[in-house]
């Protein structure tokens, strides 16, 4: 099993400023050494803006566990991209920044530096930034785009967001995360509400595209890591567990052996 979604974190360390104090039950360190054990191989997913936060975690990579990190650097400026044989993708945190953020032509060549050189773009997004990812998608035929968290859908109100994963699902460059829907879910809610959710997410990307992530510990918010894992396996067809839980991760982020 590879978790292709992993962070870890050391507060007041490595630009760490977040999480901050209000998210109490996860305002503490998280290293490798605290990880849950039924995660085996991981890909580590940056947390901070800051380029000391992807160097520690690609320092930590030397541990066999680690089999890829997705870094953070700044967009604009593609002459300061890591160089790192684990370094497998870099993510702008795009969540919080205007709808029309992939369009900006001052991003076009750090886009163009992450694609040539064979990297992962992780999309840390929500369902207004759907459209112009596509256009994205479009743009960049050859660029693996990989939607962290399935966009974090509105489960009060899923029709925006089906129409735009569906537009993006439509570009074969694109895949998707299942990870982060719990914490997306009202405080109290049944787990079970993904489900409307993870189908639509099947139809559009089917078994080879999605990739299974536990976005702990901020999953913790919301659930226990055993329990994310037992529901997604209850929710992903036996057949295609070792795609969805391994494979997909392996070739989509070019993991070594």
């Amino acid at each position: 099993m590879i978790d292709a979604h992993v962070h870890l974190w050391q507060l007041g360390r490595h630009g760490c400023a977040w999480p901050t104090a209000d998210l109490q039950p996860i305002y503490r360190d998280f290293i490798l050494e605290d990880l849950p054990t039924p995660a085996q191989d991981v890909i580590l997913v940056q947390t901070q803006e800051h380029p000391a936060d992807t160097a520690w975690l690609l320092a930590l990579a030397t541990n066999p566990r680690v089999r890829g990190v997705v870094g953070w650097a700044d967009i604009t400026r593609p002459e300061t991209f890591p160089r790192h044989p684990k370094l497998k993708g870099l993510r702008p945190m795009v969540q919080d920044q205007p709808a029309d953020w992939y369009d900006r032509l001052e991003i076009a060549p750090g886009l163009l530096a992450i694609e040539r050189n064979g990297l992962v773009l992780d999309a840390l997004i929500r369902p207004c930034h759907l459209p112009a990812l596509a256009r994205l998608a479009d743009r960049h035929g050859s660029l693996q785009i990989v939607v962290d968290h399935a966009a974090k859908p509105d489960f009060g109100d899923l029709a925006p967001w089906t129409d735009g994963m569906a537009a993006l699902a439509a570009h074969p460059n694109a895949a998707c995360k299942l990870s982060g829907l719990l914490t997306e879910l009202s405080p109290g809610a049944d787990p079970e509400a993904i489900r409307p959710a993870f189908d639509m997410l099947w139809q559009m990307f089917g078994p080879d595209r999605l990739i299974w992530g536990s976005d702990w510990p901020v999953l913790t918010l919301a659930a226990s890591y055993t329990d994310w894992l037992d529901l997604a396996r209850s929710l992903v067809p036996a057949s295609h567990h070792p795609a969805v839980f391994g494979a997909n991760a392996a070739r989509i982020y070019r993991l070594s052996l």
